[in-house]
Protein backbone atom coordinates (compact mmCIF):
# COMPACT_ATOMS: atom_id res chain seq x y z
CA UNK A 1 0.00 0.00 0.00
CA UNK A 2 2.63 2.52 0.73
CA UNK A 3 4.12 1.40 -2.34
CA UNK A 4 1.60 2.19 -4.37
CA UNK A 5 0.89 5.95 -2.41
CA UNK A 6 4.52 6.37 -3.02
CA UNK A 7 4.19 5.81 -6.83
CA UNK A 8 0.90 8.57 -6.60
CA UNK A 9 2.82 10.82 -5.00
CA UNK A 10 5.41 10.82 -7.70
CA UNK A 11 3.04 10.84 -10.67
CA UNK A 12 1.59 14.39 -8.92
CA UNK A 13 5.04 15.89 -8.54
CA UNK A 14 6.32 15.02 -11.98
CA UNK A 15 4.04 18.14 -13.67
CA UNK A 16 5.56 20.32 -11.27
CA UNK A 17 9.46 19.00 -11.47
CA UNK A 18 9.17 19.06 -15.10
CA UNK A 19 7.53 22.93 -15.18
CA UNK A 20 10.59 23.77 -12.77
CA UNK A 21 13.46 22.20 -14.99
CA UNK A 22 11.94 24.08 -18.10
CA UNK A 23 11.15 27.35 -16.70
CA UNK A 24 13.60 27.51 -14.25
CA UNK A 25 16.12 24.81 -14.65
CA UNK A 26 17.00 25.62 -18.28
CA UNK A 27 17.28 29.56 -17.72
CA UNK A 28 19.56 28.92 -14.71
CA UNK A 29 22.45 26.59 -16.38
CA UNK A 30 22.22 28.83 -19.38
CA UNK A 31 23.42 32.44 -16.98
CA UNK A 32 25.64 30.09 -15.24
CA UNK A 33 27.41 29.48 -18.48
CA UNK A 34 27.21 33.28 -19.65
CA UNK A 35 27.97 34.18 -16.58
CA UNK A 36 31.69 32.64 -17.35
CA UNK A 37 31.73 33.68 -20.97
CA UNK A 38 32.70 36.72 -22.75
CA UNK A 39 29.59 37.01 -24.77
CA UNK A 40 27.74 40.11 -26.26
CA UNK A 41 24.17 39.91 -28.24
CA UNK A 42 25.49 38.66 -31.41
CA UNK A 43 27.32 35.68 -29.62
CA UNK A 44 24.79 34.66 -27.54
CA UNK A 45 24.21 31.17 -29.13
CA UNK A 46 28.21 31.04 -29.46
CA UNK A 47 29.41 32.08 -25.84
CA UNK A 48 33.23 31.73 -25.17
CA UNK A 49 34.36 30.89 -22.06
CA UNK A 50 36.70 32.81 -19.93
CA UNK A 51 36.44 32.18 -16.72
CA UNK A 52 35.61 33.89 -13.82
CA UNK A 53 36.39 37.49 -15.17
CA UNK A 54 33.68 38.74 -14.57
CA UNK A 55 33.04 37.90 -11.58
CA UNK A 56 35.77 39.96 -10.63
CA UNK A 57 35.00 42.51 -12.32
CA UNK A 58 31.27 42.87 -10.51
CA UNK A 59 32.90 42.32 -7.35
CA UNK A 60 35.69 45.23 -8.16
CA UNK A 61 33.33 47.68 -9.51
CA UNK A 62 32.41 50.47 -6.90
CA UNK A 63 28.98 51.02 -9.04
CA UNK A 64 28.17 47.50 -8.09
CA UNK A 65 28.97 48.32 -4.05
CA UNK A 66 27.08 51.60 -4.77
CA UNK A 67 24.17 49.67 -5.82
CA UNK A 68 24.11 47.34 -2.89
CA UNK A 69 24.63 50.06 -0.77
CA UNK A 70 21.61 52.17 -2.01
CA UNK A 71 19.13 48.75 -2.12
CA UNK A 72 19.96 47.60 1.15
CA UNK A 73 19.64 51.19 2.78
CA UNK A 74 16.22 51.53 0.69
CA UNK A 75 14.90 47.94 1.72
CA UNK A 76 15.20 48.44 5.56
CA UNK A 77 13.91 51.59 5.56
CA UNK A 78 10.83 51.40 3.29
CA UNK A 79 10.13 48.04 5.22
CA UNK A 80 10.68 49.74 8.63
CA UNK A 81 8.38 52.78 7.70
CA UNK A 82 5.67 50.57 6.08
CA UNK A 83 5.07 48.20 8.83
CA UNK A 84 5.07 51.01 11.27
CA UNK A 85 2.32 52.97 9.90
CA UNK A 86 0.86 50.09 8.63
CA UNK A 87 0.80 48.50 12.32
CA UNK A 88 -0.42 51.97 13.66
CA UNK A 89 -3.30 52.36 11.21
CA UNK A 90 -4.56 48.79 11.50
CA UNK A 91 -4.81 49.03 14.88
CA UNK A 92 -6.31 52.47 15.27
CA UNK A 93 -8.43 51.69 12.59
CA UNK A 94 -9.89 48.43 13.36
CA UNK A 95 -13.54 49.37 15.39
CA UNK A 96 -14.22 51.96 12.33
CA UNK A 97 -13.36 49.33 9.97
CA UNK A 98 -15.44 46.65 12.07
CA UNK A 99 -18.52 48.55 11.48
CA UNK A 100 -17.87 50.13 7.83
CA UNK A 101 -15.80 47.50 6.07
CA UNK A 102 -16.43 49.25 2.61
CA UNK A 103 -13.71 51.66 3.69
CA UNK A 104 -10.92 49.38 3.43
CA UNK A 105 -11.78 49.33 -0.50
CA UNK A 106 -10.38 53.33 -0.91
CA UNK A 107 -7.29 52.71 1.41
CA UNK A 108 -6.40 49.57 -0.85
CA UNK A 109 -6.26 52.17 -3.90
CA UNK A 110 -2.87 52.88 -4.13
CA UNK A 111 -1.67 49.34 -4.99
CA UNK A 112 -4.03 49.10 -7.45
CA UNK A 113 -1.56 51.42 -9.17
CA UNK A 114 1.44 49.71 -11.22
CA UNK A 115 5.05 51.13 -9.83
CA UNK A 116 5.77 52.65 -12.82
CA UNK A 117 2.96 54.71 -13.37
CA UNK A 118 3.30 55.80 -9.57
CA UNK A 119 7.14 56.63 -10.83
CA UNK A 120 5.20 59.16 -14.13
CA UNK A 121 3.11 60.62 -11.91
CA UNK A 122 5.30 61.56 -8.96
CA UNK A 123 8.01 62.83 -11.75
CA UNK A 124 5.22 65.25 -12.75
CA UNK A 125 4.18 66.52 -10.05
CA UNK A 126 7.53 67.00 -8.08
CA UNK A 127 9.33 68.45 -11.69
CA UNK A 128 11.29 71.40 -10.37
CA UNK A 129 10.53 73.89 -12.86
CA UNK A 130 6.96 72.35 -14.21
CA UNK A 131 5.58 70.43 -10.78
CA UNK A 132 2.71 71.85 -8.86
CA UNK A 133 4.44 70.80 -5.79
CA UNK A 134 7.19 72.72 -5.99
CA UNK A 135 5.44 75.98 -7.82
CA UNK A 136 3.09 76.04 -4.82
CA UNK A 137 5.68 75.28 -1.97
CA UNK A 138 7.80 78.44 -4.04
CA UNK A 139 5.18 80.97 -4.58
CA UNK A 140 3.85 80.27 -0.54
CA UNK A 141 7.04 79.93 1.05
CA UNK A 142 9.66 81.46 -1.36
CA UNK A 143 11.23 78.73 -1.77
CA UNK A 144 11.46 74.83 -3.21
CA UNK A 145 13.62 71.68 -2.61
CA UNK A 146 14.67 70.05 -5.58
CA UNK A 147 13.15 66.81 -4.84
CA UNK A 148 14.62 64.92 -7.59
CA UNK A 149 18.17 66.12 -6.90
CA UNK A 150 21.08 64.22 -5.54
CA UNK A 151 20.36 65.28 -2.04
CA UNK A 152 16.89 64.74 -1.71
CA UNK A 153 16.31 62.20 -4.08
CA UNK A 154 16.62 58.98 -1.80
CA UNK A 155 13.95 60.41 0.65
CA UNK A 156 11.57 61.20 -2.45
CA UNK A 157 11.68 57.64 -3.21
CA UNK A 158 11.47 56.79 -0.10
CA UNK A 159 7.83 58.38 0.50
CA UNK A 160 6.83 57.54 -2.69
CA UNK A 161 7.70 53.95 -2.41
CA UNK A 162 6.17 54.46 1.25
CA UNK A 163 3.13 56.06 0.17
CA UNK A 164 2.41 52.64 -2.18
CA UNK A 165 3.11 50.49 0.17
CA UNK A 166 1.91 50.97 2.89
CA UNK A 167 -1.65 49.57 2.56
CA UNK A 168 -0.11 46.01 2.18
CA UNK A 169 1.39 46.00 5.68
CA UNK A 170 -1.97 47.89 7.31
CA UNK A 171 -3.97 44.91 5.30
CA UNK A 172 -1.89 41.96 6.61
CA UNK A 173 -1.81 43.54 9.79
CA UNK A 174 -5.33 44.73 10.53
CA UNK A 175 -6.08 40.81 9.35
CA UNK A 176 -3.75 39.50 12.03
CA UNK A 177 -5.35 42.03 14.58
CA UNK A 178 -9.14 40.87 14.30
CA UNK A 179 -7.76 37.52 14.00
CA UNK A 180 -6.55 37.63 17.69
CA UNK A 181 -9.25 35.81 19.76
CA UNK A 182 -11.86 37.53 21.59
CA UNK A 183 -12.04 35.74 24.50
CA UNK A 184 -7.80 36.65 25.13
CA UNK A 185 -9.26 39.94 25.01
CA UNK A 186 -11.51 39.61 27.76
CA UNK A 187 -9.67 37.51 29.96
CA UNK A 188 -7.02 40.34 29.70
CA UNK A 189 -9.56 42.86 30.61
CA UNK A 190 -10.97 40.64 33.53
CA UNK A 191 -7.19 40.54 34.94
CA UNK A 192 -7.18 44.24 35.02
CA UNK A 193 -4.60 44.88 32.16
CA UNK A 194 -4.99 48.24 29.97
CA UNK A 195 -5.53 48.71 26.99
CA UNK A 196 -1.88 49.79 26.14
CA UNK A 197 -0.42 46.30 28.64
CA UNK A 198 -2.90 44.17 26.07
CA UNK A 199 -1.32 45.27 22.95
CA UNK A 200 2.35 44.80 24.26
CA UNK A 201 1.71 41.54 25.93
CA UNK A 202 -0.97 39.66 24.10
CA UNK A 203 -2.07 40.95 20.78
CA UNK A 204 2.07 42.11 19.53
CA UNK A 205 2.92 38.71 20.35
CA UNK A 206 0.09 37.02 18.63
CA UNK A 207 0.92 39.79 15.60
CA UNK A 208 4.92 38.54 15.48
CA UNK A 209 4.64 35.84 12.47
CA UNK A 210 2.70 38.39 10.22
CA UNK A 211 5.16 41.20 11.77
CA UNK A 212 8.34 39.17 10.29
CA UNK A 213 6.65 38.00 7.25
CA UNK A 214 5.52 41.32 5.80
CA UNK A 215 8.72 42.78 6.42
CA UNK A 216 10.83 40.33 4.89
CA UNK A 217 8.15 41.01 2.62
CA UNK A 218 8.46 44.28 2.26
CA UNK A 219 12.57 44.50 2.42
CA UNK A 220 13.04 42.22 -0.51
CA UNK A 221 10.26 44.09 -2.96
CA UNK A 222 12.37 46.95 -1.94
CA UNK A 223 15.86 45.76 -2.26
CA UNK A 224 15.02 44.57 -5.29
CA UNK A 225 13.11 47.50 -6.72
CA UNK A 226 13.20 49.12 -10.17
CA UNK A 227 10.17 50.01 -11.94
CA UNK A 228 9.34 53.07 -9.97
CA UNK A 229 12.46 54.66 -9.40
CA UNK A 230 13.42 53.86 -12.46
CA UNK A 231 10.52 56.07 -14.21
CA UNK A 232 11.28 58.67 -11.16
CA UNK A 233 15.15 59.83 -11.21
CA UNK A 234 16.69 56.56 -13.28
CA UNK A 235 20.12 55.69 -11.90
CA UNK A 236 20.06 59.47 -10.44
CA UNK A 237 23.13 61.59 -10.17
CA UNK A 238 26.57 60.21 -9.98
CA UNK A 239 24.57 57.12 -9.86
CA UNK A 240 23.41 58.37 -6.49
CA UNK A 241 19.79 55.85 -6.98
CA UNK A 242 21.08 53.00 -8.98
CA UNK A 243 19.35 49.91 -7.08
CA UNK A 244 20.73 46.61 -7.86
CA UNK A 245 18.07 45.88 -10.53
CA UNK A 246 18.91 49.02 -12.24
CA UNK A 247 22.66 48.43 -12.07
CA UNK A 248 22.19 45.15 -14.10
CA UNK A 249 19.77 46.43 -16.73
CA UNK A 250 22.12 49.34 -17.37
CA UNK A 251 25.21 46.58 -17.74
CA UNK A 252 22.89 44.31 -19.58
CA UNK A 253 21.06 47.09 -21.73
CA UNK A 254 23.58 50.10 -22.09
CA UNK A 255 26.63 48.62 -21.79
CA UNK A 256 25.83 45.43 -23.67
CA UNK A 257 27.78 43.01 -20.96
CA UNK A 258 25.84 40.54 -20.48
CA UNK A 259 28.55 38.68 -18.79
CA UNK A 260 29.07 41.20 -16.30
CA UNK A 261 25.41 41.72 -15.85
CA UNK A 262 24.56 37.73 -15.57
CA UNK A 263 27.86 37.38 -13.02
CA UNK A 264 26.03 40.46 -10.78
CA UNK A 265 22.56 38.38 -10.84
CA UNK A 266 24.22 35.49 -9.69
CA UNK A 267 26.01 36.94 -7.01
CA UNK A 268 22.37 38.08 -5.98
CA UNK A 269 21.12 35.39 -6.31
CA UNK A 270 23.74 33.22 -4.29
CA UNK A 271 23.93 36.26 -1.37
CA UNK A 272 19.92 35.96 -1.64
CA UNK A 273 19.98 32.09 -0.80
CA UNK A 274 22.40 32.24 1.80
CA UNK A 275 20.23 34.75 3.77
CA UNK A 276 17.47 32.29 3.27
CA UNK A 277 18.73 29.41 4.25
CA UNK A 278 20.14 31.40 7.44
CA UNK A 279 16.56 32.53 8.15
CA UNK A 280 15.22 29.18 7.90
CA UNK A 281 18.42 27.77 10.26
CA UNK A 282 16.66 30.02 12.86
CA UNK A 283 13.45 29.56 12.35
CA UNK A 284 14.49 25.39 12.62
CA UNK A 285 16.39 26.41 15.88
CA UNK A 286 13.90 28.11 17.20
CA UNK A 287 10.90 25.29 17.43
CA UNK A 288 13.97 23.00 19.07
Amino acid sequence: MAIVHRAEGRAYLTPLVGFLLLFLGFPAIVNLIYSVSTVSFQTLRSPSLSGFGNYLTVLTDHGFWQAISFSMRFGILTALIECLVGLFLAIFLAPLLSKRSALMAPLMLPLMVAPAMIGLMYRLVLHEFAGPVPYYLFEWFGDSPAFLDINHAFWTLTVVETLQWTPFAFLLFYMAYVAVPLDVREAASLDGASALKTLWWIELPLMLPTLVIAFFIRFIDGFRVFDNVYALTGSGAGGSTTSLSIYIYQAFFKEGAIGKAVAASVILFLASLAVLYGLNWLAGRRRI
